[in-house]
């Protein structure tokens, strides 16, 4: 039987006032990047719906929901996560929640099937020790890419990954940029998709390129309005990739750039990186079409094999991502200082207290 442990500790409350909205998320080389500031600084009165704060984690990203606490000066729960010889998992909170307005911090990253698990059993404990509101924050909602019947004889398991969420007692969702937007529509609980888009934002305006000779490119035709946006906000123009990717999702092919590339340096922007084999295929076609220099920006750096090989041997110069799911040692090492990861740790913070506190969220976006 193995056994992982958070910190145990008795949760505070928030203070009942407007905070100074503005942070910065530190990346690795050192840049700070900060979302847009509040039109209004004003202090006013904020009132509680639920109980003190309390912020829970699972095995999945104990890191970032570390770094989540610490920024919002809460402890973390403790809990201890048990996994028995057969791989059964059991979670004991080490205090009680009854009443108090508990954030689970768990992506669904892989193992995959592990992290759903232990993150459907969490919700179920906090729901039976009697917890005011569960919210589950999952920065990477696995399954997300299976989201329509494309094929005869297929499920749409990210519908069912929805339900089940709700089912074990979740009482919100907070996730950070769905595989697709519509994914919102799958659950029956309030959902709060949050977009990286405005972290890429401050860290690309902070680079020094010339804007004469940078494109943003989407490596398929779903990345459009992601790239799309990256490019309006920039003020680059935007190139797109037209592929066909195989049934079995093993293969792709790309016939054709929409858009010059040729002597201009190229951010290719996409959502996620799993075997990162669009991602080098891209950068490979678009060296071909005479583009020069290659950078690659995603959120969700999955690397599952071989992503990594892929990247080291690729022509791509810088890897931009953020920390939605775990990067292990081995994996940065691999990819060498071309990894830049931003955190995300500020951003939910920040939504997480306004959640608390009942106040906008889309204010911290200018929605």
């Amino acid at each position: 039987m193995s056994e992982q442990r958070t910190t145990a500790s008795e949760p505070i409350s928030v203070a009942l006032t407007e905070p100074d909205m503005r942070h910065t998320t530190a990346a690795d080389n050192g840049a700070d990047h900060s979302l847009p500031d509040l039109a209004a600084q004003q202090s006013t009165t904020v009132y509680k719906l639920y109980g003190d704060l309390a912020i829970y984690s699972g095995t999945a990203h104990p890191e970032l929901a570390g770094k989540i606490a610490q920024y919002l000066g809460v402890p973390l729960g403790g809990a201890d996560v048990f996994r028995f010889a057969n791989t059964n998992t059991f979670v004991r909170l080490h205090q009680s929640v009854r009443g108090k307005d508990v954030f689970l911090i768990q992506p669904t990253s892989p193992p995959t099937n592990d992290n759903l698990m232990e993150l459907l059993i969490f919700i179920d404990t906090l729901r039976r020790d009697s917890a005011g509101r569960i919210t589950a924050v999952v920065p990477y909602y696995g399954y997300g890419r299976t989201d329509k019947k494309d094929q005869p004889r297929v499920p749409i398991t990210a519908r069912l990954v929805a339900d089940m969420v709700a089912t074990a007692g979740a009482d919100r969702f907070l996730t950070i940029d769905l595989h697709a937007g519509q994914l919102q529509g799958f659950f029956s609980i309030p959902t709060d998709e949050l977009p990286a888009r405005h972290l890429f934002y401050d860290y690309f305006a902070a680079q020094k390129f010339d804007r004469d000779r940078t494109v943003v490119a989407s490596p398929d035709i779903g990345s459009v309005r992601r790239s799309r946006d990256l490019a309006e906000r920039l003020g680059l123009p935007l190139a797109i990739i037209e592929k066909r990717r195989s049934k079995d999702g093993d293969e792709t092919t790309m016939y054709n750039v929409i858009g010059n590339v040729k002597a201009k340096d190229v951010i290719i922007a996409d959502d996620e990186i799993d075997t990162a084999g669009t991602l080098t295929d891209a950068a490979r076609f678009l060296r071909e079409a005479g583009a020069e220099r290659l950078i690659a920006a995603a959120t969700h750096p999955i690397l599952s094999k071989p992503a990594t090989k892929r990247i080291s041997k690729s022509d791509i110069s810088q890897l931009i991502v953020t920390d939605t799911v775990p990067i292990s040692e081995k994996k940065r090492t691999r990819i060498g200082d071309r990894l830049h990861v931003i955190s995300v740790a500020p951003l939910l913070g920040d939504v997480i207290r306004r959640i608390h506190e009942g106040r906008s969220v889309g204010v911290l976006f200018n929605e």
